[in-house]
């Protein structure tokens, strides 16, 4: 009997003998208890993180994140590695477990770096007012991390923490994988692979009474076309066509008129350079090209990605992109690539709903209100995605919110959240562990 049957029975006929049912409250007492009194070293612990820079490619602060949250979770028991990113080119990944139960295996997922590099101007916290703060990274998503933390501080001091079977992984590469991912994502498939039940502490979109049941999968496409270059007083002739700038317009153009309507489909240009020669930066994020206004374009690249809900819409896509793109105008030869691997989607499936149900109702009992799921088309890909086919039941968005402007020097977080998106986290993973 699968652990997801076993859910299932038991939300259909949930019975529980008076004493039991009275230990139990008891025990979570406790658990809001320690968090309303660590609140307050979980909110300092919290601005010391946002301080250290961690943008992915920033190796040495990453580190330093994973070294810092490491402690912490060294102090509650877990047996922690900060792992080496070498063979994918990344800073590592913080892992930490404790095994000491026959109850469900929980996987939950954080992560330590942002999108903000050295270079940018956004390197410190500021309080917009007294609950409200502006940094790099508080709610994407060391808001999140923090509150993993905060939550086992609770179950460490209600006494039921050694008693339970608990992988913590917080990648290092979250924002920017690296490659390849069968390596970069190694330690988290093979999480997942030993666990029952994953919970991903991102922000979800931003609302504490939204969680995420399915999220989007996304890869990497590069659109390459070639034209004739020539005086651009010969453009539009038989001989010289169109250039290779008019072919990318076009195809770009059919992308959008076929296929932007499609529910939960997307397919974003990050970047384009043309003209009659390119130069690309090496990291792909950009370049440079020269060309003169009369000269007829010789080269373009466009660089994106694209987002599906599943398997089949992504493969759907892709096959419509490549027929699109090998209908060129006279005089051009344009060519997509789609990356490999790729973050997978994450299925709605009916483990994840049933697990959505039993979350809400701790939010209710707790006196915080049901929890709805979050529109797919609102919530990017992420890592609890790479959980997908192996664990039986799935959420995210348990992480810090009230934040908004992820990826931007406007994210902000709501620190009263902390607490209570804690709450929520520790009293599920209680529950679940010893539902009998």
């Amino acid at each position: 009997m699968n652990y997801l049957f076993k859910v299932l029975t038991l939300a259909i006929c949930f019975t529980i003998s008076m004493p039991s049912f009275a230990q139990k409250k008891s025990v979570e007492k406790i658990i809001i208890k320690s968090i309303d009194k660590s609140n307050a070293e979980a909110l300092d612990l919290l601005r010391t993180a946002v301080n250290i820079n961690s943008g992915t490619m920033n190796f040495e602060g990453v580190r330093k994140v994973g070294e810092l949250f490491k402690a912490e979770l060294d102090e509650l028991g877990f047996k922690t590695v900060l792992t080496s990113g070498d063979d994918y080119g990344r800073a590592g990944h913080l892992i930490a477990r404790i095994e000491g139960g026959k109850g469900p295996k929980f996987l939950l997922i954080g992560h330590l770096d942002t999108v903000f590099e050295l270079d940018s101007p956004f390197q410190e916290y500021r309080m917009v007012n007294d609950s409200i703060m502006n940094g790099p990274g508080v709610s994407d998503m060391k808001g999140g991390d923090v509150i993993i933390i905060l939550a086992m501080k609770a179950l460490k001091d209600a006494g039921v923490l050694n008693s339970m079977n608990i992988e913590i992984v917080m990648t290092g590469d979250e924002e920017k994988s690296g490659k390849p991912l069968e390596l970069s994502k190694k330690d988290l498939v093979e999480a997942a692979k030993w666990a029952d039940i994953a919970l991903g502490f991102e922000n979800a979109d931003g609302n504490r009474q939204t969680i995420v049941t399915s999220r989007r999968g996304s890869t990497d496409w590069e659109l390459k076309v070639n034209g004739k270059p020539a005086h651009s007083s010969q453009i539009f002739t038989e001989n010289v066509g169109v250039g290779a700038i008019y072919e990318a317009s076009r195809i770009l153009n059919e992308f959008y008129l076929k296929l932007s309507k499609e529910e939960n489909l997307t397919f974003n240009p990050g970047f384009i350079i043309g003209g009659t020669s390119l130069d690309k930066n090496k990291d792909l994020t950009g370049g440079h090209a020269l060309g003169k206004t009369n000269v007829v374009a010789q080269e373009v690249v466009v660089r994106g990605d694209i987002r599906a809900i599943s398997p089949e819409q992504l493969e759907n896509a892709k096959l419509e992109m490549i027929s699109i793109a090998s209908k060129s105008y006279n005089g051009t030869v344009a060519e997509i690539i789609f990356g490999d691997g790729g973050y997978p989607p994450m299925a709605s499936t009916v483990g994840n709903k049933q697990l959505l149900e039993i979350y809400s109702q701790v939010s209710q009992d707790l006196g915080f209100g049901g929890i709805t799921p979050v529109n797919p088309r609102n919530a990017g890909a992420a890592d609890i995605s790479f959980t997908s086919g192996y664990v039986d039941m799935a959420i995210d968005g348990l992480g810090l919110t009230g934040g908004v402007d992820d990826h931007t020097i406007r994210e902000t977080g709501n620190l009263n959240n902390v607490s209570e998106q804690a709450k929520k986290a520790a009293v599920l993973i209680y529950r679940m562990a010893f539902k009998k």
